[in-house]
């Protein structure tokens, strides 16, 4: 796990990235818009590539998306150490309950709401597996999307709309619903870059 956590920080985005929406200024990180899509037993999460400080890229390329073991998908938004902490612990109760993502999702949110110093992480989890998406927050939020979308981070809520009308209008895998929807998203939100990456899970 400690493994894990150091390679993460090796080339994920920078510290500090927040998930404001507000006016970007010279303290504020933006960046990190993750969609992810589920259709019948598949489900593809992708994430774009961007960190922003104010009005300066400060990275083009980071990772966001990461394949744990079980077969589970993770990606993830927000302050970089806040996202450490709670995929760590995530993936800890992943362990605890034999790689059952529900579970795991739940346990893990009982935790943050009785946990004093946990309670304030600044971070979002989208995790899956060939049976379950969810959407993890730092505040102990689980989240189950009724269509299998979900999309977060600065360039998440356009990414969501296109991926939505892309999986009711076409054929498209959830790979190609990704990929497509994040680019619209880069092509409107100024913190959202076209380096994409997807990873994919199949039942």
């Amino acid at each position: 796990m400690r493994t894990l956590i150091r390679s993460l920080a090796d080339d994920v985005f920078h510290p500090g990235v927040t998930m404001s929406d507000g006016q970007a200024d010279a303290r504020t990180f933006h960046g990190t818009t993750v969609l992810a899509v589920r259709r019948g037993s598949v489900v593809a999460i992708g994430g774009d590539g961007q960190v922003t400080q104010g009005t300066t890229v400060l990275k083009a390329t980071a990772h966001k998306i990461r394949r744990l073991k079980n077969g589970v998908l993770v990606g993830f938004a927000g302050s970089t150490a806040d996202c450490f902490a709670l995929l760590e612990r995530f993936e800890g109760k992943l362990d605890q309950f034999k790689g059952n993502l529900r579970r795991a999702g739940v346990e893990l949110a009982k935790e943050w709401r009785t946990d004093r110093a946990l309670r304030r992480l600044e971070a979002m989890l989208v995790a899956a597996d060939k049976e379950a998406l969810i959407l993890l927050t730092g505040q102990g939020d689980v989240v189950e999307p009724d269509d299998g979308i979900i999309g977060i981070g600065s360039g998440g809520p356009y990414a969501l709309a296109a991926a939505r009308a892309l999986l009711k209008h076409t054929q498209l895998s959830p790979r190609q619903i990704v990929e497509e929807a994040l680019k619209e998203a880069a092509a409107i939100c100024i913190y959202t870059n076209a380096n994409v990456v997807v990873e994919e899970v199949a039942g």
